[in-house]
């Protein structure tokens, strides 16, 4: 109650309206120079500004891990190298459409020619007529044999006529001739491959072959 009857409380004077005054001047100065303090003090708070970052995508499957890059077991050992198999497709259709040609004959075996034991000169005739030999065979005009007087049987012997340059070799199955000047007697097949039939008798070079 005696606040309130302080603050009715009028002056009258001058002195004391320009004391209120000044004390009133003074406060409201002080007031301002302590609220101006006490802002430059505490700096207002700046606004916060919210930053949206773009977003990062998530890793795929196909990009490697680091780990799997960097760990030692895996660089050390080498990754065995798959063995491409054979295309049977592209390998058929390549061998049809290429031009077959016949397989190469086997290579005929080569053949030593034989041995000359023995060669001379002399005349040859021949004959035709069906009957034995001496080694007990049935005599074959059309086989290619001849006889000789000292010859082993079976004895090959090449047979070739000067004149022409034609040759044939006979087996020696027979005795014979038992003409002067004549050592062989050839059959008419023999003598025909060399000679016509029609001579008789020619002279020959002869080679005993071993």
């Amino acid at each position: 109650m005696a606040a309130r009857h302080l603050r009715t409380r009028k002056f009258s004077s001058p002195a004391a309206i320009a004391a209120t005054a000044a004390v009133g001047v003074a406060l409201a100065v002080g007031g301002t120079v302590g609220a101006v303090r006490l802002t430059s003090a505490e700096p207002p708070a700046a606004p916060v500004a919210v930053e949206t970052l773009p977003s990062t995508p998530a890793p795929t499957s196909a990009t490697p891990s680091p780990s799997a890059s960097a760990s030692p077991s895996a660089s050390l050992s080498p990754s065995p190298k798959a063995t491409p198999s054979p295309k049977a497709s592209r390998t058929q259709a390549a061998s049809r459409s290429k031009a077959r040609t016949a397989s190469p004959s086997p290579t005929a075996k080569k053949t030593s020619s034989p041995k000359v034991v023995d060669s001379g000169s002399c005349g040859a005739s021949f004959y035709a007529e069906g009957q034995m030999t001496a080694n007990g065979e049935t005599f074959n005009p059309n086989a290619l044999t001849a006889a000789h007087k000292t010859l082993p049987f079976n004895t090959k012997v090449r047979v070739t006529n000067p004149a022409n340059g034609k040759s044939v070799v006979v087996r020696i199955n027979d005795r014979g001739p038992f003409i002067e000047g004549r050592c062989l007697d050839l059959s008419r097949a023999a003598f025909a491959t060399i000679a016509a039939t029609g001579l008789g008798h020619v002279n020959v070079r002869y080679e005993v072959l071993g």
